[in-house]
């Protein structure tokens, strides 16, 4: 069989959540997987890091399909090559599909969140320093969607998203809680060609670390001092960052013996200049270290090194980072949404992720209750085993292969 992967956001240098998924299961799918062929579709060069990936599987294979632009290659470039010389199974990883596919073609939807709440997505304009090409292509958008849909990212995401659940022969998922708002949502999608396969993490990337040595190097790198409690993902409405501001403020002014400060991991997102507005507003600048981009060989030593994981976002498809923080034995507090309950169970401690006072006080209590953070620990630890990448592959696997 020959199994084709849009591997496009695999090859990205920088990547999250999305991205690793893609990553993962392509060099899971290389370890496990001596019989298939894959052909691995790329919008540029494979770096050296997804080279690596596949090296010791003669069955991999890059497929280059170039394209002179920075949008649409999924619509148009991808869909040419479909149109010409198909898989026997195409796989993406992400919401979007060529317009052309075997009928034998599965697809991942990571979350439907922007239908609940789209004033937490940043709508952006197709990217061309012309605006007389943006007119062009937004007419042309508007023509094929019969004046539904513009040419911005958003809207592209609500039409991508829905023609995937329409036409994919099968419709993975991350969590039972996204094939439920699936379900809910898009009510015309076949519910028996929707199956739960949950996400992984770097089972030997992150775990519990004892390399003060190593650990105080990396931490050096960025600036961070300890002690400090520790958010990991982008920095935006969605994520509710800046409650974790206000909550860090309200514990300042009633904890003052409490001396985490705190560190944000992760790119600027849609909102960010709220984050910043709070943290001046609260005269947090030097309680708050936000070090950007972070190596992923450096995160797991960030992990180790915190007093707390504290994760307030407001949607989630999975919300990898939680199990990050499980693995390398950091106790974690998190926002009490369904998919969090999903994926950490009683491993962490829950809040109200839309009070701050309620956010504080689980803070307050994650750090001065050491019997807690003993049990939290070492619950995390039992309930991380039960995930990994090879398990996530392994199951897509068996999805692909049995048609």
């Amino acid at each position: 069989m020959i199994i084709g992967i849009d591997a496009s956001r695999a090859n990205r240098p920088r990547k999250t959540g999305t991205e690793w998924y893609s990553f993962y299961l392509i060099k899971s799918f290389a370890a496990q997987d001596k019989t298939n062929k894959y052909w691995l579709y790329l919008d540029k060069s494979p770096t050296a890091e997804l080279i690596a990936a596949v090296k010791e599987n003669p069955n991999f294979s890059f497929k280059v399909l170039n394209w002179p632009f920075n949008f649409f290659w999924t619509l148009v470039r991808l869909t040419w090559e479909m149109l010409w010389k198909r898989p026997d199974v195409l796989f993406v990883p992400a919401h979007s599909l060529p317009l052309f596919f075997p009928w034998r073609t599965i697809n991942t939807i990571h979350d439907v969140a922007f239908v609940r709440e789209r004033s937490l997505y940043l709508s952006e304009k197709v990217r061309t320093q012309k605006k007389f090409s943006r007119r062009v292509i937004n007419f042309f958008v508007k023509l094929f969607t019969f004046g539904r849909y513009s040419s911005e990212s958003l809207d592209y995401l609500f039409w991508s998203t829905a023609f995937a659940l329409r036409h994919a022969g099968k419709i993975i998922t991350v969590s039972d809680f996204t094939k439920q708002e699936i379900i809910s949502l898009y009510p015309q999608t076949k519910a028996a060609k929707i199956i739960t396969i949950h996400n992984g993490y770097d089972v030997e990337g992150y775990q519990p670390l004892n390399q003060p040595e190593k650990t105080q190097e990396i931490l050096n790198k960025y600036g961070l001092e300890a002690p400090y409690f520790l958010y990991a993902g982008r920095l935006d409405k969605k994520k509710n960052t800046p409650a974790l501001i206000e909550a860090l403020a309200i514990l300042r002014e009633s904890q003052p013996q409490i001396k985490e400060k705190l560190v944000l991991i992760g790119n600027a997102g849609y909102g960010y200049d709220e984050v910043k507005y709070m943290i001046e507003e609260f005269g947090l600048e030097n309680d708050v270290f936000m070090p950007g981009w972070v190596n992923e060989e450096d995160l797991p030593y960030i992990f180790a090194a915190a007093s707390a994981f504290i994760f307030p976002s407001k949607h989630e498809g999975f919300g990898i980072p939680v199990l990050q923080s499980l693995a390398c034995g950091v106790p974690a507090a998190v926002s009490d949404i369904p998919v969090l309950r999903e994926v950490a169970s009683d491993a962490v401690l829950y809040f109200n992720q839309n009070d701050k006072q309620a956010i504080a006080n689980t803070m307050i209590k994650i750090i001065g209750d050491q019997k807690l953070r003993e049990e939290l620990r070492a619950k995390g630890l039992a309930r991380a085993r039960q995930f990994s990448w090879e398990k996530c592959a392994r199951e897509t696997l068996k999805e692909i292969e049995n048609w």
